[in-house]
């Protein structure tokens, strides 16, 4: 029976990207050897690396003003790396705070300059996005999480702001459509919908960089990257490998317009019975709500969670617990997701209804 996987991250993937990373662990490229032994300087592994920074840039449509290279240390290197490269001695750096990553992200500047959060959703418990703020047009840079996995909300709309825009977009790139060149810098965890941990992707402007005035590590420069190819030091090799897979997997099945439809559907579909069930509620703002995580709760958890937990078990789901710092349920529907796994939510949802109401 089909185990319906629900998990935020490390989340699911193709299962032809699987098989053919699995094999590839035995026997890459007709070499004998496996991915994860060869050097990644050699041919094969420098195709492989050329392929993934080419489907980025022909799936997202970066303009010829960005770089796309893949880093190691996650999202949360970024927000150290984000203030040391773009964060002048004397300037300041606004920050919108919307969940978990996007306070830690803030932290990170704080430590290293002047930043300041222009709005936050905290005192709600993060369950919306803000959208009355004001951007400081003398700021180096402005940052937000344009999607938040822990309280299932999601940017609808960007700022149009001259000030350099960056974000994070670790739980929703290649899920929709995006201006690449409203954005100085995006970054995102591979864990998501690209592939296993240990990748992060960042695409950045090229006149963004070298104008901070202090001195950066030579690891947290992103020149440093650049001019090495993403290769100043061992990148993630097999993480690189499986997210160029997983992009050609997306490539194959229409691109990033193609599995927006996708992902929409299965939203609507789930969003729809959270509000038509009589037993559970949403956690988000309507207008706010991720397409890729949905949160919600029992009302009377007491007298469901049980019946509902085993009904959730018989049918294989999987991962749909919600963040522990928030409890609930949370479904997390990334691109890899078939609409057929979110049908089996809406099952056990609709089975309890009828049951146990």
């Amino acid at each position: 029976m089909k185990i319906h996987n629900f998990s935020a991250g490390p989340c699911i993937l193709p299962q032809e990207v699987f098989k053919e990373a699995s094999e590839s662990l035995l026997n890459f490229d007709n070499l004998g050897l496996s991915v994860i032994e060869i050097s990644h300087r050699s041919k094969s592994f420098v195709a492989v690396m050329d392929e993934a920074v080419a489907l980025t840039k022909e799936l997202l449509n970066v303009p010829d003003t960005h770089e796309v290279i893949f880093l190691q240390g996650g999202a949360s290197m970024q927000f150290a790396m984000v203030a040391y490269n773009l964060l002048t001695k004397n300037g300041k750096a606004q920050y919108l705070d919307t969940g978990a990553w996007a306070s830690k992200a803030f932290k990170e500047a704080d430590g290293l300059g002047q930043a300041e959060v222009i709005a936050s959703s905290k005192s709600s418990n993060y369950n919306y996005i803000p959208k009355d703020y004001v951007i400081d047009e003398g700021a180096d840079y402005f940052h937000c999480t344009s999607n938040n996995t822990i309280y299932g909300t999601q940017i609808k709309n960007f700022p149009n702001t001259r000030v350099p825009v960056v974000c994070d977009m670790s739980s929703d790139i290649f899920s929709r459509t995006i201006d690449v060149n409203a954005f100085d810098l995006i970054y995102a965890g591979a864990q998501k919908n690209l592939g296993p941990a240990g990748a992060t992707l960042v695409i950045v402007r090229k006149s963004a960089l070298g104008n901070s005035g202090r001195y950066i590590p030579t690891m947290l420069d992103y020149n440093t990257h650049i001019s090495k190819g993403s290769m100043f030091n061992t990148p993630p090799v097999f993480s690189v490998y499986v997210s160029m897979l997983t992009l050609r997997w997306l490539k194959s099945n229409g691109g990033v317009e193609a599995i927006s439809k996708r992902n929409d559907e299965k939203a609507n579909l789930l969003y729809q019975e959270i509000d038509r069930n009589s037993l559970f509620v949403g956690t988000a703002a309507a207008e706010d709500r991720s397409t890729m995580n949905a949160c919600f709760l029992l009302k009377d958890e007491a007298s469901h969670k049980e019946y509902f937990d085993q009904l959730i078990n018989n049918s294989k789901i999987s991962g749909i617990n919600g963040h522990r710092s928030v409890g609930g349920y949370r479904a997390s529907m990334y691109n890899a997701m078939d609409l057929d796994s979110v049908q089996a939510l809406v099952a056990c949802m609709q089975d309890l209804e009828k049951n146990y109401s």
